[in-house]
C-alpha cells in the first residue's frame, strides 16, 4: 500500500457527547498537518451523526463500530447500514474480537455483515486473530484462516475491492502486549498468502491490512516499516489526540 491507514476505536468511550466533541477537537488539530495517510475514527453509535458531521470536510473519516445485516426491522438494539449511512459514515468494524468475545460473534454472522456494509458502500474493516491459547497451541494460522475464508465465502473480487482487513491478536489487546514486528509481519504475510489463494493476486496486493494489538507511538514505527503491515487499528491510544497523532505521523513518514 502507498498509504498508511490508522483507524481509531473509541470502544465504549468516551462518557458524554460534550467529551467526545472536546476529543474531537483535539483530534482536529492534532491530525491536521498529515495528508499521505487515511485516518478514520469510529465512535459509539450514539454520537456518530454529531462525529460524523463535526469532522465533514476534514481529512478524518468516520466509521461504525458494528452493524446489523437486516436494514429494518424487529432489531432491538442494533444499528442498519442504511442508519450508518445517513449518519454520514463511511466506515464500519465488523468482526471485532471483543464483539466474538462478549457479544457471539461468529464467522457466519461477520459473513453476513461484510454483504451488509458493501450493499450499503461502506467500507468494512473485518477484524481477525487468535487468542493466546490459540497462539501457544500453534494453531493461529488455521483459526485466521478460518476466519478469513467463512467471512469471506462466494464474494467476488468486485465486490471485495474496498474490504480492509484488520489482525489482532487478541492476547496483545488492551494487555500492554505487542506482537513482535516480526510475529505481526509473518501474519499479515500470511492473510495476503490466503487472498490471492481464495481470491486474487490484485485484490491480496490491494487489501489494505492493518495492525491492531496495543499500538502505541513507540511501536508504531517499527510496526509500520514491516513490509506487509498497511497500518493499524487503534484502540486505547486513539482516545488521546497527542497519542494518536504520534502514530499517524509514523505512518505519514513511511507512506
Amino acid at each position: 500500500m502507498s498509504k498508511k491507514f490508522i483507524a481509531g476505536n473509541w470502544k465504549l468511550n468516551p462518557d458524554t457527547g460534550e467529551q467526545a466533541i472536546e476529543l474531537c477537537w483535539q483530534l482536529k488539530i492534532a491530525l491536521a498537518p498529515f495528508v499521505k495517510v487515511k485516518i478514520a475514527v469510529c465512535p459509539p453509535s450514539i454520537v456518530l451523526p454529531m462525529i460524523a458531521e463535526f469532522f465533514k470536510g476534514t481529512n478524518v473519516a468516520v466509521g461504525a463500530q458494528d452493524i446489523y445485516w437486516e436494514d429494518a426491522g424487529a432489531f432491538t438494539g442494533e444499528i442498519s447500514g442504511p442508519m450508518i449511512k445517513s449518519a454520514g459514515c463511511s466506515h464500519v468494524i465488523i468482526g471485532h474480537s471483543e464483539r466474538r468475545q462478549y457479544f457471539g460473534e461468529t464467522n457466519q454472522t461477520v459473513h453476513k455483515k461484510i454483504n451488509a456494509a458493501l450493499r450499503h458502500n461502506l467500507l468494512p474493516i473485518v477484524c481477525v486473530g487468535e487468542t493466546l491459547e490459540q497462539r501457544e497451541s500453534s494453531v493461529m494460522k488455521d483459526i485466521v484462516r478460518e476466519q478469513i475464508v467463512e467471512a469471506l465465502s462466494g464474494m467476488q473480487d468486485i465486490l471485495l475491492g474496498n474490504l480492509v482487513i484488520a489482525y489482532e491478536p487478541v492476547w496483545a489487546i488492551g494487555t500492554g502486549k505487542t506482537a513482535t514486528p516480526e510475529q505481526a509481519q509473518e501474519m499479515h504475510r500470511f492473510i495476503r498468502e490466503l487472498l490471492t489463494e481464495n481470491f486474487s493476486e490484485s485484490l491480496s496486493e490491494t487489501t489494505p491490512i492493518l495492525y491492531g494489538g496495543s499500538v502505541k507511538a513507540d511501536n508504531a514505527a517499527e510496526l509500520f516499516s514491516q513490509p506487509d503491515i498497511d497500518g493499524a487499528l487503534v484502540g486505547g491510544a486513539s482516545l488521546k489526540a497527542d497519542s494518536f497523532a504520534a502514530i499517524v505521523k509514523s505512518g505519514e513518514e513511511l507512506s
